[in-house]
């Protein structure tokens, strides 16, 4: 019997594998599709940033990033993130400067000219920017598959094709149900992302987690050269970065 059933073999699914195996613990991963990061994971714009107003989130995708610098598969590329601060969340990012310097990681305060030496863009409404250098990019579906090799490596068992049914817990045991089987373990640790909601109210559990729709999109490749970081609007959620010659872009709306 496992000690840790995980559901879900996205980054946190693999990652949290690894590290519980790592840990001498007995773990199955439990994955509803074929493969591995077919969900929010192999789906994102692949951004990692230290640029997060909580402290949590700050220190969390610091040491990170700090593991993806050393992990070839992840493909780390500190593109850099540029946050165009518009004039009504001056003060409240001004704060959130404030708890990344702190903690001690790498962020800037850039004048709106010095931010235009990186981007172009037009000034109206917006107050200064904010450049974290050791933002950027990583392969997603390359770190998660590193994660995945390591965990097995260290005894973890990984089942595609098996979505949960349902779960419930017994006597301080977990029986976890799939269409191919019934596996029990002391722990459940659920790493489905937006879907975390909908699969906890299998389980009884109201978790207030839901998804939602975003679309990415790419430019033909350009007819000029570009090395643009991820440039936030942050009045509007608008994003873009250079992907090659290509453009890649979001509106968070």
């Amino acid at each position: 019997m496992p000690d840790v059933v995980v559901v879900g073999a996205g980054i946190v699914g693999a990652a949290s594998a690894y590290r519980l195996a790592e840990k001498g613990l007995r773990v199955l991963v439990l994955e509803k599709e074929a493969t591995y990061a077919q969900g929010s994971t192999g789906k994102s714009a692949a951004g990692v940033r230290v640029q997060f107003s909580e402290p949590l989130n700050v220190l969390l995708s610091y040491r990170s990033i700090l593991e993806y610098r050393e992990i070839p598969e992840a493909a780390y590329r500190p593109i850099g993130y540029l946050f165009l601060v518009p004039e009504a969340q001056a003060e409240a990012q001004e704060e959130a400067l404030r708890v990344q310097k702190a903690l001690g990681v790498p962020v800037e305060k850039l004048s709106l000219a010095e931010a235009q030496r990186k981007v172009p863009f037009r000034e109206e409404g917006l107050a200064y920017a904010t450049f974290g250098p050791m933002d950027g990019t990583i392969d997603p579906h390359g770190a998660t598959a590193y994660y995945l090799r390591e965990a097995r490596r260290l005894g973890a068992e990984v089942r595609f094709s098996e979505p949960l049914l349902r779960a419930e817990r017994r006597e301080g045991v977990w029986r976890v149900e799939t269409p191919k089987g019934l596996y029990e373990a002391p722990f459940l640790l659920l790493c489905t992302g937006a879907w975390t909601g909908e699969v906890g109210r299998t389980l009884g559990l109201e978790i207030p987690v839901q998804p939602v729709r975003r679309m990415v999109f790419a430019t033909a490749p350009t007819p000029f050269p570009h090395a643009f970081p991820l440039t936030v609007d942050l009045g509007t959620g608008f994003y873009f970065r250079s992907e090659g010659s290509r453009l890649v872009k979001q509106s968070a709306h």
